[in-house]
């Protein structure tokens, strides 16, 4: 991965091989951003995706494999017990252009990943909801 900023926005060319979030997540710890939000896009040869189900409570993963297009990728980022806390969601095409999309928990790039990272001067902390089954922003 390679970043420039420029004010409060880094761009992130994301390397074959790298895995997106870990990239993020290292550009956050570097540069101690604790609250903003990125979008990008590029491509990608393997996905894991997830949905939440709200009645069990747990995510259901779903691995793809294969040549893919990241059509949009969306997230925010904020802090749980202090530490880096990502939330994202993507879409891709496969070869046929068919979209599939979720909850990110992992993506692989195959050629490059092309992301702004919007940085928010403050803190957002997350905590678990045991209503919800999530975390969720706390305001203090």
């Amino acid at each position: 991965m390679e970043y420039r900023k420029f004010d409060n926005h880094y761009v992130l060319r994301v390397d074959p091989g790298e895995e997106v979030l870990t990239q993020i997540e290292a550009l956050c710890r570097k540069e101690q951003i604790k609250a903003g939000s990125a979008v990008g896009l590029g491509a990608v040869d393997k996905v894991v995706i997830g949905l939440f189900d709200t009645v069990n409570k747990i995510y259901k993963k779903h691995e793809l494999s294969g040549p893919m297009e990241i059509t949009s990728l969306v997230g925010n980022i904020s802090t749980k017990e202090g530490e880096t806390y990502l939330h994202f969601h993507i879409n891709v095409c496969d070869e046929e252009m068919n979209v599939h999309g979720g909850h990110l928990n992992a993506a692989y790039v195959s050629a490059t990943a092309e992301i702004t990272v919007t940085a928010i001067d403050g803190t957002v902390e997350r905590e678990m909801s045991k209503e919800v089954g999530l975390n969720l922003y706390r305001f203090c």
